[in-house]
């Protein structure tokens, strides 16, 4: 994953940026540390995040609504993400869990669901189980997870980033396994735009909620904040010495001295993202499977584009080949109808997706 976070350069003068840092932090989600009863805040995560002041006319990330708080909205718009303790309840978390599992079972087979397992696990060592599946993805057909989708909880803050007419674009639980000692388990820095053929990009987010403790021994996000405002990079599978997952792409060329930031999560809490933050996870360091539900959100006015010639043809010319491999239908489909058949409308009147 690269050199150890915090401020690149001299290790004094990081120590010396910390406690600024944490200072400016706490001056921008200051009053979020007494909410009323009952309130839903963002919640302040360990590393360097800007605080820059920005001006309500200058908002370009966020829209117009009364969910977010203005010291929120300034977060996002400057960090291109926003954690919000305890949004998800324990029973649904537990619901999710307990279809995930009769998934794993093959008790349910839910119609176009991928299921995905690691690297180091062969063919021959496989048997239907929890501790043999590492992420199940396009759970669109399968009513108790899509629930999460649908949630009110969740879909009162993706409003704030998407608009009313809401798309679910993309779903995962991801059961990220012990890692076996090859650091198969991590997730290289990368931007979830790369996989998208649809724009405009800050018309998507993306809410991925802790289905249980989740720091850095288990593999936590790490995020670069402020990233998000610049383009999309190329990407690629890394050069990892013990193998890399399937379709688990990487930046190329990000500046490795940039700032991260470890979101510690509690279970329930969900993280908000824009799809050009640059992002990935570390190794899961314990005995046990770190969970995580997710769905990548648009606006329903959001449009599709050809991908042929930029930077997403190669990761096209996978998924297209993967999926035509499941369909038993080679050159059938294109990127498009790929993802029109995960498109489902969640909230709102349907227009381009």
């Amino acid at each position: 994953m690269g050199p150890r976070p915090g401020v690149g350069g001299d290790p004094r003068a990081a120590a010396m940026e910390q406690p600024r840092a944490a200072a400016r932090l706490q001056i921008v989600l200051g009053h979020l540390g007494r909410p009323s009863a009952g309130a839903v805040v963002a919640h302040p995560t360990t590393g360097t995040i800007s605080s820059a002041s920005i001006h309500p006319q200058q908002f370009q990330y966020t829209l117009d609504n009364n969910v977010l708080t203005l010291e929120q909205r300034k977060f996002y718009e400057e960090n291109g993400f926003l954690v919000i303790k305890n949004l998800v309840p324990d029973a649904d978390i537990q619901r999710f869990r307990n279809e995930f599992e009769k998934i794993c079972r093959k008790e349910v087979k839910p119609f176009g669901l991928v299921v995905m397992r690691d690297v180091t696990i062969s063919k021959s060592e496989y048997t239907p189980s929890e501790k043999m599946t590492t992420k199940v993805q396009d759970f669109q057909e399968d009513k108790e997870l899509f629930r999460y989708c649908t949630l009110p909880e969740i879909l009162k803050y993706v409003e704030c980033f998407t608009g009313p007419n809401i798309m679910a674009m993309h779903t995962m639980l991801i059961n990220k396994p012990p890692d076996s000692g090859k650091k198969t388990s991590r997730h290289p820095l990368h931007q979830d735009l790369h996989y998208f053929p649809f724009r405009p990009s800050n018309l998507i987010v993306c809410a991925w909620t802790a289905m249980e403790h989740i720091d850095r021994n288990n593999g936590c996000l790490v995020v670069l904040p402020g990233t998000h405002k610049g383009s999309l990079k190329p990407h690629d599978y890394p050069k990892w010495e013990g193998g890399v997952n399937k379709m688990f792409h990487g930046i190329q060329d990000y500046e490795e001295n940039n700032a991260r930031v470890h979101l510690v999560m509690e279970k329930g809490d969900t993280v908000f993202f824009h799809p050009l933050l640059i992002h990935g996870s570390g190794q899961n360091k314990t005995q046990g499977f770190r969970k995580a539900i997710s769905c990548h959100f648009a606006s329903a006015d959001c449009h599709y584009i050809d991908v042929k010639g930029t930077s997403q043809e190669n990761i096209e010319k996978e998924v297209v080949g993967i999926a035509n491999k499941f369909w038993g239908d080679e050159n059938s489909m294109d990127l498009k109808d790929i993802w029109m058949f995960r498109a489902r409308l969640v909230k709102g009147e349907r227009i381009n997706l």
